[in-house]
């Protein structure tokens, strides 16, 4: 499947590889995501880079996930938000915090993202996983 075909079709989650936070939002995801819709990438490597660019988005820019489903990009409140409506449990109804403006759902989501790393650290190496983790975050990875 093509650059084009993945990103029409298919719910990409690109996150900060680096952050443990991030990191932990990936697994929290993995568990939750039981249709298995989410593919994830690091907003760091080549095709996470491609996509920002390709969606007009700053390439420099770690300080939000980015969800990109149905050729569209959603980042920060709102990509969690769309995210938490397709897991499994009571996570959709988060989804009902759209009503809440953007920019006050934005400024909290900016506050967290600014003090990630001082909050939750920052790693050296790739995310770290159960071995199942592993195999199905594998089978769902964008490199």
């Amino acid at each position: 499947m093509n650059q084009q075909e993945l990103t029409n079709f298919k719910s990409i989650v690109l996150f900060d590889g680096y952050c443990n936070l991030c990191s932990g939002a990936v697994q929290f995801i993995l568990k939750r995501d039981r249709k298995k819709k989410f593919y994830f990438g690091s907003l760091q490597s080549e095709f996470g880079q491609k996509l920002l660019l390709d969606h007009h988005f700053p390439s420099k820019d770690f300080n939000s996930l980015v969800l990109i489903e149905n050729g569209k990009i959603y980042t920060k409140s709102t990509g969690a938000l769309k995210i938490a409506k397709s897991l499994n449990g009571f996570w959709p109804i988060f989804y009902a915090a759209l009503i809440i403006p953007k920019f006050l759902r934005d400024q909290v989501y900016n506050w967290i993202a600014k003090n990630r790393y001082k909050w939750f650290g920052r790693k050296d190496q790739c995310l770290l996983l159960t071995d199942q983790e592993l195999q199905d975050f594998n089978k769902r990875l964008i490199v």
